[in-house]
C-alpha cells in the first residue's frame, strides 16, 4: 500500500542504506541485506536488463519510460496467467503463447 511503512526492507548492503532507512522509515523497520531475499524483484526486471545493457543505456528518462511501458505490455500479453488459482500446464502455456504471437505477427504485417 502506498504511504505505509513496511515491516522490513531488503537491500544489497550498501553502507548508506541503514541510515537512510532509519531516517525515512524509523527504527522499527528491519533492514535485511541477504543477497537471495531480493531475488523475486531481481528476476522480474531481468528482461529489461537484457535489453538495456546492449544499448548502453536509454539516454533519457522519457526513453526509458516508453521502453518499459511497451516491454511490460508485450510481456503481459504473451505470458499466460493463472486465473482464480488454477494452474496452467506448460503445454497450455506454450499453445497460448504461440496463438498470441501469431496474432501479434499478423497484426504487425497488416500495419506495415
Amino acid at each position: 500500500m502506498v504511504g505505509s511503512i513496511p515491516d522490513h526492507v531488503t537491500t544489497d548492503g550498501h553502507t548508506s542504506y541503514p541510515r537512510a532507512i532509519r531516517e525515512m522509515m524509523g527504527h522499527d523497520v528491519l533492514h535485511r541485506t541477504n543477497t537471495y531475499l531480493n531475488n523475486r524483484l531481481e528476476q522480474d526486471h531481468r528482461g529489461i536488463k537484457q535489453r538495456y545493457d546492449p544499448m548502453r543505456g536509454f539516454g533519457t528518462v522519457e526513453a526509458a519510460a516508453r521502453f518499459c511501458c511497451a516491454f511490460d505490455e508485450l510481456r503481459n500479453y504473451l505470458r499466460p496467467r493463472r486465473t482464480t488459482g488454477e494452474v496452467v500446464s506448460l503445454l497450455k502455456q506454450r499453445q497460448v503463447f504461440r496463438q498470441r504471437l501469431g496474432a501479434l505477427q499478423t497484426l504487425l504485417q497488416a500495419v506495415s
